[in-house]
C-alpha cells in the first residue's frame, strides 16, 4: 500500500470501425495491462462498433509504465484473434492531477497531448477539470491491424494511506 500512488480508472467507452475477424463481424473485448496487472472488458457479440462503457481500475505504483491495450475477437472453439493493440503514457495525466486544481471552473483544459509517432493517439487528447476532478479523454488508433480505434477516459482516484502524487 505504501508504494501505491493511487488508482487509475480507465473507462473503456467504445470501439470504432474494428477489424472483422469472423465471417462478417467480430466479438470484441479489450484487455488492459500495466506491469503485472491485467484486466478485461466483457465480450460484445457481433459488433465492430461496440459500446462497452466499462470501468477498469489499475493500481498505480510506477507512473513511468505505459498502459497497454489489446483488442481481441472472442472465439468459441479456437484461440481468440488479436484485433490490434495500442499503448499510452499516463505521465501527462498524472502531472495534471498533481497540480491541485480545486476551484477551477468545470471544463477548463489543463493540458493537451498531441498525436505523434511515439503514442497511439488518433487525435489530440485533452486533460480537463470536470466535476471536481482531472479527466482525460483519448481516442487510440490500434496498431498491427488494418483498422480500428478505441475511445477511453482516464480518472484518478486518491487512496487514503497511499503515498499519493
Amino acid at each position: 500500500m505504501e508504494n501505491l500512488l493511487g488508482l487509475l480508472r480507465v473507462r473503456v467507452k467504445k470501439g470504432v470501425n474494428l477489424a472483422v475477424r469472423d465471417v462478417r463481424s467480430s466479438d470484441p473485448y479489450v484487455v488492459i495491462k500495466m506491469g503485472k496487472q491485467k484486466l478485461k472488458t466483457r465480450v460484445i457479440i457481433k459488433d465492430v462498433n461496440p459500446q462497452w462503457n466499462e470501468d477498469l481500475t489499475l493500481s498505480v505504483a510506477e507512473p513511468n509504465l505505459p498502459v497497454q491495450l489489446t483488442v481481441y475477437d472472442h472465439d468459441m472453439f479456437s484461440k481468440d484473434d488479436k484485433m490490434g493493440d495500442a499503448e499510452f503514457d499516463i505521465r501527462p495525466f498524472l502531472e495534471a492531477v498533481k497540480m491541485n486544481l480545486s476551484g477551477l471552473p468545470g471544463g477548463t483544459i489543463i493540458t493537451k497531448v498531441q498525436p505523434c509517432r511515439s503514442n497511439c493517439l488518433a487525435e489530440e487528447s485533452t486533460v480537463i477539470w470536470k466535476d471536481g476532478q482531472v479527466v482525460q479523454d483519448m481516442c487510440l488508433r490500434l496498431r498491427n491491424v488494418e483498422c480500428g480505434e478505441v475511445e477511453l477516459q482516464l480518472q484518478w482516484i486518491n487512496l487514503p494511506g497511499s503515498r499519493g502524487l
